[in-house]
């Protein structure tokens, strides 16, 4: 593959796409294995970008400008005990007013409160018990289905996403908070129109800088799939930083 573009659907903040999609594809473009993909400036939609293959992995540009660039990694993260499906329900119908308060993005393809069902995720996490984890129910609409009828892996990636920053967040009292690095492990097949659960928890702040870690299980509470984010807190909404390291 010689170029990658990004179906205008799966946005992320407005006129660009969702970070965790984007990564996806990115990673689909490496060997099978636990992937990092750094975020270098907003992923445009609709539009043919330049991929590049490196000794190191896969660099992605449009024109001059550095998208994206994925390699290959190792992901040491405990999965720790899962969530009901019926605890996570109940979080989601908490979420959906906690996110649609003060949504930097609304429109988001994951996390967007302005998403029609089936259309967006509707992945909208809150706060589950008192350890500081965040839980929502996932059942993945079968527009997001392979041709072996299980979630496609960029939309698995996607899921991965925006449940990290829900434990990092300002919620509207503060500048939004945007992705710029993510590292998945997709140990799993996830079947479409089934119930699964998403967790995530904070892993620590550093100034602007914050990481979370996130879990897919399904109903059983198997893990499925696993990845470890860093956001940065924007210093001025709706100005992309460069990538933090």
């Amino acid at each position: 593959m010689t170029h990658l573009r990004i179906p205008g659907r799966f946005n992320g903040p407005p006129g660009s796409a969702n970070g965790g999609y984007t990564c996806g594809l990115v990673a689909g473009l490496l060997e099978e294995g636990p992937c990092e993909v750094n975020l270098r400036a907003p992923p445009p939609l609709e539009r043919d970008l330049a991929v590049e293959r490196v000794s190191e992995g896969v660099v992605v540009r449009d024109g001059a400008t550095l998208v994206a660039r994925g390699n290959r990694a190792v992901l040491d993260l405990d999965s720790g005990p899962p969530v009901t499906l019926q605890e996570a329900s109940q979080a989601s119908t908490a979420g959906v007013s906690r996110w649609g308060a003060a949504h930097p993005f609304p429109t988001c393809v994951v996390c967007g409160p302005d998403r029609a069902p089936g259309d967006g995720f509707g992945i909208f996490p809150a706060p589950v018990g008192h350890d500081g984890r965040f839980a929502a129910s996932w059942q993945p609409h079968n527009s997001l289905a392979a041709d072996d009828g299980t979630v496609r892996p960029e939309c698995v990636w996607a899921a991965l996403d925006c449940p990290t920053s829900a434990p990092l967040a300002n919620y509207g009292e503060g500048p939004p908070i945007v992705l710029v690095r993510l590292t998945a492990s997709l140990d799993s097949p996830v079947a479409v129109e089934e119930p699964h659960v998403v967790v995530s928890w904070e892993l620590g702040r550093d100034g602007r800088k914050r990481e979370a870690a996130c879990v897919l299980f399904d109903s059983a509470g198997r893990a499925l799939a696993r990845a470890r984010a860093l956001w940065v807190e924007l210093l001025e909404a709706g100005r992309r930083e460069p990538e933090v390291r």
